[in-house]
């Protein structure tokens, strides 16, 4: 369409002619109109028109608004239980064993000292460095030992499995050394590991070996069952409840033997494991690192040490 525009000067029309700048100057205005106009479209979409999304996601912070204060209230609830039988727990363990339950990490409960300083990190990671290496050393001196031990002619594996089925570092008790009697209240010899566990639960040998002795008694150790190992090896099995095997028996590893049992002077069912090697206590727990996760054998080495009253 062709556009005339008034001349003030001549009081006359004439065609109107276009500039490249007035061109531009109509262009931009254009777009900037476009634009604006379409924000404003988009505000007004967004503030009363939602989604299929939108509207789902606004029922659920409704729901959760009202479902908070009773999630605060459970919450409040399950952490005052949770204290209690800790506490019960705690009290459970003083009152038997004279020591506090077992954390859930009792390695890392060890560690004192904190988190050291910024301006002592350097010396820390120095000394942490050359303990580890030094500990690292000992770790390959120990497997080139061990190595060079299992590939001697005659070689024979010592008593090594743990002799109840899924045992957990919890269930250790007291260990080899001087432990509080339950009966006595007074420090006597403990030559074996007590392993906590259930009335009637299986016991198995430790290793392949002759059953050379089996003793009922009501009084000490209650039932016992005693299996000679090669090398000069010896495992005991005490307060026990069903006997399954009988004197010169022989027997394999993981065979079971007998049950759990409160047989004898025992404070609470368990299995009182001892290991003896060429007439000599040993402490049980060493024998257990080939049958136990890392972390498992260590926590269990912790708790033999730290438990102080036996249950036997």
């Amino acid at each position: 369409m062709t556009h005339y525009e008034f001349d003030r000067e001549s009081f006359s029309f004439r065609k109107a002619t276009s500039s490249i700048g007035g061109i531009l100057w109509r262009t931009v205005k254009w777009i900037v109109a476009g634009f604006s106009l379409a924000a404003f479209y988009y505000v007004i979409i967004s503030l009363f028109i939602s989604t299929d999304v939108e509207r789902k996601l606004a029922r659920e912070n409704r729901m959760y608004e009202k479902t908070y204060e009773e999630l605060l209230e459970r919450q409040k609830l399950l952490e005052e239980d949770i204290e209690g039988l800790k506490l019960r727990d705690d009290d459970i363990y003083h009152e038997i064993f004279h020591t506090k339950a077992p954390p859930v990490d009792p390695v890392a409960a060890l560690i004192s000292g904190g988190v050291p300083q910024d301006d002592d990190l350097v010396g820390y990671a120095a000394r942490k460095s050359v303990a580890l290496n030094v500990m690292a050393s000992d770790v390959e001196e120990n497997f080139l030992r061990i190595s060079a031990a299992m590939a001697s002619k005659g070689f024979v594996m010592p008593p090594m499995r743990v002799p109840v089925d899924n045992m957990t570092y919890a269930q250790i008790g007291a260990g080899e050394g001087a432990r509080l009697s339950p009966f006595y209240k007074v420090p006597v010899q403990h030559n074996g590991l007590d392993i906590i566990a259930g009335q009637g639960e299986p016991v198995y040998a430790s290793a392949s070996g002759t059953v050379s002795d089996v003793i009922h008694s009501g009084k000490g150790l209650g039932n016992v069952v005693v299996i000679d190992h090669a090398n000069g090896y010896v495992t005991k099995y005490c307060h026990l409840a069903d006997i399954l095997v009988s004197k010169g028996q022989k027997v394999s590893a993981g065979k079971r033997i007998a049950s759990i049992g409160i047989s004898g002077s025992s404070f609470a069912p368990h299995l009182h494991y001892e290991v003896w090697h060429d007439g000599a206590p040993e402490d049980p727990v060493s024998f257990l690192f080939a049958s136990l996760a890392p972390e498992e054998y260590a926590a269990a080495s912790i708790m033999s040490a730290r438990t102080e009253q036996s249950l036997d």
